[in-house]
């Protein structure tokens, strides 16, 4: 598995429609995933709201 952090929400979107572009399947919704297969995970988190 790949974690990509990112520093916007507008990153993480435009990260998600490349990959799907570029062949990526979605799994579904956010969720816990399993560890089997190739993975690829973007994500921001917004320490400032917290």
């Amino acid at each position: 598995m790949v974690a990509i952090v990112l520093d916007s929400t507008g990153k993480v979107d435009a990260f998600y429609t490349k990959a799907l572009e570029l062949g990526a399947v979605c799994e579904g919704k956010i969720g816990p995933r399993g560890l089997d297969g190739n993975k690829l995970n973007a994500f921001y988190f917004d320490m400032k709201s917290q």
